[in-house]
C-alpha cells in the first residue's frame, strides 16, 4: 500500500464494506447503519410521492378546466337598451365569431346563452347554470362529448337536454326522464313577473371529471335557450379554444382586436389563476419541507460514521501506519456514508414508482379500512386522488437525496482521515 494507488481502489471498497456489514460486537454499527438506510428511503419515497401526486392533481385540475370551459369568454360591456334596461348581448355573434375564428391559434369559437335556473322532477330539485349552445359545438368540448363516463345519445341533443351527473343524481332521473327548468325571470304582468318553466327530455347525462361541472352544468339547444331566455336574435358570450392554452397571453390581444369596440374578455387564467398560484406555492413549500426531511434522515449517516470511526479509531492508526494516505482513509469513510445514500435513494426510488403506479388499489384499501371517503370530491373538485410520475420530480428527489448523503459523509470522512496513528495506537 506504500505505492501509489488510484483513488477508489477495490481495497477500499472492500475495507468498508467489511465496515458496513460489522456486527456491533466486532466494532461495526450495523444498527445505525439501519435506520440511516430506512431514514433516506423513507425520506426519498416521501418526496416522490408527493411530488407526483402534486402533480397529478395540478393537471387533471387544469385538463378538466380545459376540457369543459372555454379558454376565452367573449362579452358585450353594458348599454342601455331601447327600454332603458342594461344589456350586454352580443348582437352581431356570428359576424364577430367569423373574426376571431380567423386568427391564427384560435380553434373554435361558438356562442352561448347562460343563465342560472332551477331544475325539477317530482320532489327533487337543483340549481343549475344552462349553457345554451348549437349541437356542432357541444361535439367540439373534449370533456362532455367524450367524458369518463356517459348514458344517452349525444347525436340526440336537439331533441332534449344534456345534464351533468351529479344533476342526475340530485333529481333522481335517468335517460328518458323529463325534468323542468324553471326561471324566476319571466314574463311581466299585471299581477307581477310569473315564473317561466319549461319541460325538456334527458337525452345525454355525461361525468366530465369536475365534481362543481357535473352538480350544475346542464346544456340546452341554442335555439331552445333563446326562446326560453328571451335572447330572441342574441347570444350573450362566445366562447373561445385556442390550440395552446399556455399561451393564452399572447392570443389575448389579437382576440380582443378582432372582436371589436364593445369587447371584452375573460381566460381561463383569469377565473384559475389565483388557484394555480396557490397550488404554485404550495408545491415550493413542500419540497422545502420534505428536502428538510431528507435532511434529517441524512444526518444520521454522520451518527453513524461518527461512532464507527470512533470504533475503528485502532484499525485506522494500524492503516496507517502500512502506508495508508490520508485520502485513502477519507475515501474509505465516504465510500461507507455515500453507499448509505445511494442505497437508500435507489430503494425511495422503487417505493416512490411503486406507489404512483398502484395509488387506486392503495386509496381503495384505505377506504376500506377507514370505513369511510377520505376523498370528498365535493370539497377537492376531482373525484380521485391522481399521481403524475414525471421525470424531472425524480431527478429533483434523487440529486436532493445524493447531494445531501455525499456532503453529510465528508465531515466524519475527514475526521477519520486526519486521526493520529500514534495517539490512534497510544493504548493499545
Amino acid at each position: 500500500m506504500t505505492g501509489k494507488t488510484r483513488p477508489f481502489a477495490a481495497f477500499e471498497w472492500m475495507i468498508a464494506w467489511r465496515y458496513l456489514r460489522a456486527r456491533r460486537a466486532e466494532g461495526g454499527v450495523s444498527v445505525m447503519t439501519w435506520i440511516s438506510l430506512i431514514g433516506i428511503t423513507l425520506a426519498v419515497f416521501a418526496l416522490i410521492a408527493t411530488l407526483a401526486v402534486r402533480s397529478g392533481f395540478r393537471a387533471e385540475f387544469v385538463d378538466t378546466i380545459l376540457g369543459a370551459n372555454a379558454h376565452v369568454t367573449i362579452y358585450a360591456s353594458a348599454q342601455v337598451d331601447d327600454d332603458g334596461r342594461v344589456s350586454r348581448a352580443l348582437q352581431d355573434f356570428d359576424a364577430m365569431a367569423e373574426r376571431i375564428a380567423a386568427v391564427p391559434g384560435v380553434t373554435r369559437v361558438a356562442p352561448l346563452i347562460k343563465g342560472q335556473v332551477m331544475a325539477s322532477r317530482d320532489e327533487g330539485s337543483a340549481g343549475v347554470e344552462v349553457f345554451g349552445i348549437r349541437h356542432d359545438d357541444l361535439l367540439t368540448i373534449p370533456r362532455v362529448a367524450n367524458p369518463e363516463e356517459a348514458q344517452g345519445d349525444i347525436g340526440r341533443f336537439d331533441e332534449g337536454i344534456a345534464i351533468g351527473s351529479g344533476v342526475a343524481r340530485e333529481l333522481g332521473v335517468v335517460v328518458g326522464d323529463r325534468i323542468r327548468i324553471i326561471s324566476p325571470d319571466g314574463a311581466q304582468t299585471a299581477f307581477g313577473t310569473s315564473l317561466r318553466v319549461s319541460a325538456f327530455e334527458v337525452v345525454y347525462i355525461f361525468t366530465a371529471g369536475r365534481y362543481d361541472i357535473d352538480r350544475t352544468r346542464v346544456y340546452l339547444p341554442f335555439s331552445e335557450a333563446q326562446i326560453y331566455f328571451n335572447r330572441d336574435g342574441v347570444a350573450d358570450e362566445l366562447e373561445v379554444m385556442v390550440a395552446d392554452p399556455d399561451r393564452i397571453e399572447a392570443l389575448s390581444l389579437p382576440i380582443l382586436q378582432a372582436a371589436g369596440e364593445r369587447a371584452m374578455l375573460w381566460t381561463w387564467r383569469d377565473s384559475a389563476g389565483g388557484f394555480l398560484r396557490a397550488l404554485t406555492i404550495e408545491d415550493n413549500v413542500m419540497f422545502v419541507i420534505l428536502s428538510i426531511l431528507v435532511l434529517i434522515a441524512a444526518m444520521n449517516i454522520i451518527s453513524g460514521l461518527i461512532m464507527l470511526v470512533k470504533n475503528k479509531g485502532r484499525d485506522i492508526g494500524i492503516l496507517r501506519t502500512m502506508g495508508l494516505t490520508e485520502g485513502a482513509v477519507m475515501r474509505v469513510f465516504f465510500i461507507c456514508g455515500a453507499s448509505i445514500g445511494v442505497l437508500g435513494t435507489i430503494f425511495g426510488v422503487i417505493l416512490g414508482v411503486l406507489f404512483t403506479i398502484y395509488i387506486d388499489p392503495i386509496f381503495t384499501a384505505v377506504n376500506y379500512f377507514s370505513g369511510g371517503d377520505v376523498w370528498d370530491p365535493s370539497i377537492r373538485g376531482i373525484y380521485a386522488l391522481p399521481a403524475e410520475l414525471r421525470a424531472w420530480d425524480v431527478a429533483r428527489a434523487v440529486g436532493l437525496s445524493l447531494g445531501l448523503s455525499f456532503s453529510v459523509t465528508l465531515f466524519p470522512a475527514r475526521r477519520a482521515a486526519r486521526m493520529n496513528p500514534v495517539e490512534a495506537l497510544r493504548y493499545e
